[in-house]
Order: C-alpha cells, then structure tokens, then sequence
C-alpha cells in the first residue's frame, strides 16, 4: 500500500495512482491528520486492506507534504554504506552512528530548497517511519514496529557540520532549513519487496551523482531500530534516515557543491522519486562574526 500526506490529510493510493482521502471514506472513523494516524496505524492498515474503493483524487504534486510532517523524532545514521565509509575514509563503524536531524529540517518531496552557502552537500537515503511505540525491541521484531518506507534526502552544509575541528557538531549544519526532505509516498513493507535489495539514484540536474543499493548497509534497518530502541523510545511518526551510499561532493577532487538554479532528483527503487528546484535563501543573514565575543 501506498500512502501520501495530500494538502495535509492522509490518502492512500490506489492502483492507477488516484488518492482516496482516508478519514472521508473510512466514514470519519479515522483521523484525517497525518500524525493523529501514525498513532492508530494498525487500525489504518486493517481498514485499507478491506477497502475496495476507487480513488478519486488527481494528485497534485504541489500539494504532496513530507510523508510524516510533525516527527518527534527526526534520528540519522552516519556512515553505513560500506562504498561510503571508504570513499570517506572511516574505518567501519563498530555501532551505528547516530545524530539527529531538527524539526526546521523537515520538508516535502517537490518543495524549493533554499541555501545560502556555496558548501551544501547531497546524500539520498531510504528513510523509515516507524509506527508504534518501540522500545528495547530485539532486532527479529523490529520490521513490525515500521509503518512504512520512503524516500529522504540528508542534505548537508559541510562547514557547518565539520567545525569546530576538534569536536564536530554535525547536528547543525544538517537541520538547516529544508535540509531533511522526504517523501513522495510512505511504501507499506508489503509492497516494498526487499528493503535489503534496493537502488538508490541521486541526480543533479540529470547527472547522475549517486547510485547504491541498501546491499551495501553496515547495519540493516532492523539492527539499527533495535540499537536506537535500547538506548532511547521511538514514537509513532518518528523518522530514521538509515545512511548514504557513495558520491557524495565533498570526498570528490575537486569537492562539488550544490549551486543556485540545480535540480536534486532523488530516487529509491519501487518507492518513488522527490525533486527539489535549489534557490536562494533569501531569510538567511551573513553569518555573524564571534570570534573575542562573550
């Protein structure tokens, strides 16, 4: 099943692609919000199953949101595409490597993505949405606890992300407005086939920057649920970005940024496609200089 946050209410997809709004066709006996339905999601995946209705909404792209758009959690895994811990030269990380990404990040898969620095890097990856209340699972019970897959992108501003020197914050520089992009649709597991067997694309104005596939994971989507469950509790709605593959810019000679006017296209195998038009940002002020400030 196939699943979009339309103009801010739930609809699921049906076979040729037209939505059904879910709170109106379920009789209102499921919530229209997107995040009070991550929260009864059982009962939304029995309902679906059973309806045999026809959609009856032409999808406009413009109006497609981020497939969970209040996450309490945004949590991503650094470095765990083998192909990238080497392009990156990291050794192979003895536990996932986990930061989290803040709600201004949060956004949808065909929005303008504003940047004001000339060092903001592209990372496609497979995002989880996890939906039930998950804490201490075993890494055998942890695809229960996922209420779908979609498509992300962990955008990066690398000067921000690698300073200080001596301690690297890389929260930061990654929640950076806009900069945590998902979508277009949450993809049950049902319909996804093998999550462990999936191609990730990444193009820039057609050229093609990135291709992996989740073969290549360190840590598998499982292994990581369980990990970020023993040490804290996932929610409803929550989103786990789970790493990039290789061809990033920054490890490139010379290293490649995104620019005013480029197109990010990013696509992951049997879930769809996000493109997003990069513009300036026009809120953001020059930096501010602190250097002798108390």
């Amino acid at each position: 099943m196939r699943f979009a946050n339309y103009d801010g209410r739930l609809t699921l997809l049906d076979a040729d692609g037209l939505g059904v709004d879910v709170h109106r066709a379920s009789g209102a006996a499921l919530p229209w919000s997107v995040p009070e339905a991550y929260e009864r999601w059982s009962e939304v995946l029995a309902w679906a199953r059973s309806y045999s209705g026809a959609g009856d909404i032409v999808l406009d792209e413009a109006l497609i949101g981020p497939p969970s758009p209040a996450p309490g959690q945004m949590l991503a895994v650094g470095i765990n595409y083998a192909t990238h811990a080497e392009e990156a030269g990291f050794p192979i990380p003895e536990v996932p490597m986990i930061f989290p990404k803040t709600a201004p990040a949060t956004a949808g898969p065909f929005e303008e993505i504003g940047i004001s620095t000339d060092t903001v890097d592209w990372e496609i990856e497979l995002a989880v949405v996890i939906g039930k209340p998950t804490r201490s699972v075993t890494v055998e019970d942890a695809w229960d606890h996922v209420a779908g897959l979609t498509v992300s992108q962990d955008l990066s501003e690398r000067t921000i992300q690698a300073r200080p020197q001596a301690a690297p914050q890389f929260s930061l520089g990654k929640s950076l407005p806009k900069f945590g992009p998902t979508g277009p649709y949450l993809v049950t597991l049902d319909e996804v086939g093998d999550p462990d067997n999936l191609e990730l694309t990444c193009l820039i104005n057609g050229e093609e920057v990135q291709r992996g596939n989740t073969s290549d994971f360190i840590f598998s989507v499982p292994q990581v649920i369980a990990y970020l469950s023993w040490a804290t509790t996932l929610r409803p709605g929550d989103v786990i970005l789970t790493g990039t593959p290789s061809g990033i810019g920054a490890t490139r000679t010379p290293p490649r940024f995104l620019r005013i006017g480029d197109v990010l296209e990013s696509r992951i195998e049997g879930l769809g496609a996000m493109r997003h038009q990069i513009v300036a940002d026009r809120a953001a002020a020059e930096e501010p200089q602190l250097a002798g400030q108390r």
